[in-house]
């Protein structure tokens, strides 16, 4: 496989290259509440109650561990990624996999080039058959010789332990939130007994079962794990989870005995100095390869001196269409692309491939890519249960944090990206962008892990307003979930869907580049042409009863704003409108130097106008101010790699993804 992104629906036809297709395409429809689940709102709560009590396992801590691992939702019975089920997320890889569709998974778009650099475009797919190409025997890696029997045997089994310790059929134990919650703790009160320790009452005790539950290879990736839970703990929680019920955990101090891990034997091995994680996650050092391809090719990145050479000033959070196994064998091999960290869905386990000083090739726009970090995080977008876990929220919460403090980043939606927010470089590239981490991944809880949660920043009728819908209850109808025009089950989401008028039934506002031709939006989950999504920020173009306005690609688009159920928040901060006298704002895929910024021995590379057509009295939320900046590298040696820099950009909110304009065509003034 060469060096381009591929739809999953491709890589599941290549089980060679894709073990996307041997762990689960998740059903996305669900009962409204899990099969089994008591009548009345208090159900899973008192579930959590009686089967504490029943196994000796104290509240909080069966508590912590669900909350780490689902949310305490139940998901309809469908399985995650990794194939847990329930709130305990008990795991059954092999019934996962039976029940998968072998369709693979759901990227809309394989046309994005991964490094977006038209000066050194990647090659096209080698043909199929093709030789494997030279390097490629010079990254082997364990991940690379999984095959789908192997994945499904190699993921822990605590759903059958756990239908062997409660005498409780699988079947019901996959469907049942209350049985669920009863395995789980089942499995608890048997990790405690292995350690030798008694069912004591005080959660202090129980770090080692806690620990044991991660089911992880090492100790720092079990300790991480047990850390977190004990963080949950003393933080309290209280949430509606996907049934409609309230479970809480009330705010309880505790100071774990930690040493209660060393029982477990696992093998600790020192993290290698080249990790650039915090302390407090699990993360491995897993290289992706810089290796000559030969005929001036190579791969899979490009070496670089950040932050001394360019600053740092986005991390890119997407999701990988595919398994753990199959992340971790495409980021080593040489001829496809790469991004600096993956994170595994079960336990929140951290790979590093790429030092933050290299450039990796993951967000399909050249400039934002020699300015970026990018996180995968093991999930798909189109299939919500599908589930990211709690505990890879917070690691990567952890990770991001860690890496902004590092570089320096602020902690918001204009410096914190998804992969879908990232605009093509040329209208060309435009269409083929990828729109991951799509619209349920859940940017106001991750932005609450990061410290910086969304909050008002003016009055009510502020000039700005922050997207905010209340993700749980917010369940905006997609298609294509599970195929073209089907429609998906409702979910939680944190995307408002944008209207020509103040109506439900007015058409979507329709995006020329994402839609070139004249083509419509539409509300498929891959469609981001009339979509905003949460922690973005838009002027406000007007107001009508229950209906906002917000100067949305050249035009007003309106969502749906009640006064009871909001979502957004009303903000301030800084806008451009065109510069006096100008009729239009021409807007960039790059910030890239004008032609006089070049020396001799660069080619100078275009700058070329976007074909959206800006009113020049709109105004548009401003992100960053920012040089003009190309990093030259297109030699294996990366001691002939220059940046060239040129005049100022504004970066701004254009559409559902950013864009630059030039800071000589604008006004720069406070909303």
């Amino acid at each position: 496989m060469r060096r381009t992104r591929p739809p999953a629906r491709s890589r599941a036809a290549a089980s060679a290259v894709a073990l996307a297709a041997t762990l689960p395409l998740l059903t996305a429809a669900g009962p409204a509440a899990p099969a089994g689940a008591p009548a009345g709102g208090s159900g899973l709560q008192a579930a959590f109650a009686a089967a504490a009590e029943r196994h000796g396992v104290p509240e909080s801590v069966l508590l912590g561990v669900s909350y780490l691992q689902s949310r305490w939702d139940g998901h309809g019975g469908a399985p995650s990624v990794s194939g847990g089920y329930g709130p305990m997320h008990l795991t059954d890889a092999a019934t996962a996999l039976a029940e998968s569709d072998a369709s693979g998974g759901h990227h809309a778009h394989g046309t994005e080039d991964p490094r977006g650099d038209t000066a050194r475009p990647l090659p096209p797919p080698a043909p199929a058959g093709a030789p494997a190409p030279a390097g490629a025997q010079d990254t082997p890696h364990d991940a690379a010789h999984v095959t789908p029997h192997d994945a499904a045997q190699d993921e822990p089994r605590t759903l059958a332990e756990a239908a062997a310790l409660t005498g409780l059929a699988p079947a019901e134990l996959r469907q049942s939130a209350v049985a669920n919650v009863r395995g789980g703790a089942a499995l608890l009160a048997d990790a405690q007994r292995d350690l030798g320790r008694p069912a004591s009452a005080d959660p202090a005790d129980w770090y080692g079962a806690v620990a044991a539950y991660a089911r992880a290879g090492n100790r720092e990736a079990a300790e991480a794990f047990a850390d977190e839970v004990y963080a949950v703990i003393n933080e309290g929680a209280s949430r509606v989870t996907d049934s409609g019920e309230r479970v809480t955990l009330p705010p309880l101090a505790v100071t774990p005995d930690t040493g209660a891990a060393d029982a477990l034997g696992l093998p600790s091995t020192p993290r290698d100095p080249r990790v650039e994680c915090p302390r407090s996650v699990s993360c491995a050092w897993v290289p992706a390869p810089y290796v000559d391809l030969g005929d001036g090719d190579y791969g899979n990145h490009d070496q670089a001196r950040r932050p001394a050479s360019q600053s740092v000033d986005h991390i890119v959070i997407h999701d990988t269409e595919a398994t753990w196994e199959t992340t971790l064998r495409l980021v080593q091999d040489p001829e496809y692309v790469s991004w600096h960290y993956s994170l595994r869905s079960r336990d929140g386990h951290i790979a590093q491939h790429l030092a933050g000083e290299d450039v990796g090739w993951h967000a399909g726009n050249w400039f934002v890519n020699a300015k970026s970090i990018g996180l995968e995080h093991e999930g798909f977008l189109a299939d919500p249960d599908a589930w990211y876990t709690e505990a890879m929220y917070r690691a990567s919460a952890r990770l991001v944090r860690h890496l902004a403090r590092t570089y320096d980043i602020p902690l918001d939606r204009h410096h914190i990206l998804g992969h879908d927010n990232v605009q093509g470089p040329t209208d060309a590239s435009v269409p083929g962008m990828h729109t991951d981490p799509g619209p349920y991944w859940d940017w106001a809880h991750y932005f609450e892990l990061l410290g910086a949660p969304l909050r008002p920043t003016a009055g009510p009728h502020g000039g700005l307003v922050t997207i905010a819908p209340e993700y749980a209850a917010h369940t905006p109808e997609f298609e294509g979930c599970e195929g073209p025009g089907t429609p998906c089950a409702p979910h939680g989401s944190s995307a408002v869907r944008l209207h020509t008028a103040p109506d439900h039934d007015a058409p979507l506002v329709r995006d020329p580049g994402t839609h070139p031709g004249g083509g419509a939006s539409s509300p498929g989950v891959n469609d981001i042409g009339a979509r905003a999504s949460a922690g973005q920020q838009f002027a406000v173009a007007d107001r009508r009863g229950s209906w906002t306005a917000i100067w949305y690609l050249g035009e007003k688009a309106w969502f749906h704003d009640p006064a009871r159920a909001r979502t957004s928040l009303p903000a301030s901060g800084w806008v451009v409108t065109g510069a006096e006298g100008a009729a239009t704002i021409p807007v960039y895929g790059r910030a890239y130097p004008e032609a006089a910024a070049y020396p001799e021995d660069v080619p100078v590379q275009p700058v070329v106008p976007l074909s959206y057509e800006i009113p020049a009295a709109q105004e548009y939320v401003v992100g960053q101010r920012t040089r003009a900046e190309y990093y030259r590298a297109v030699t294996f040696d990366p001691a002939g790699h220059q940046v060239v820099r040129g005049e100022e950009y504004f970066q701004i909110q254009l559409g559902h993804r950013v864009a630059w304009v030039r800071a000589d065509d604008v006004q720069l003034r406070r909303s």
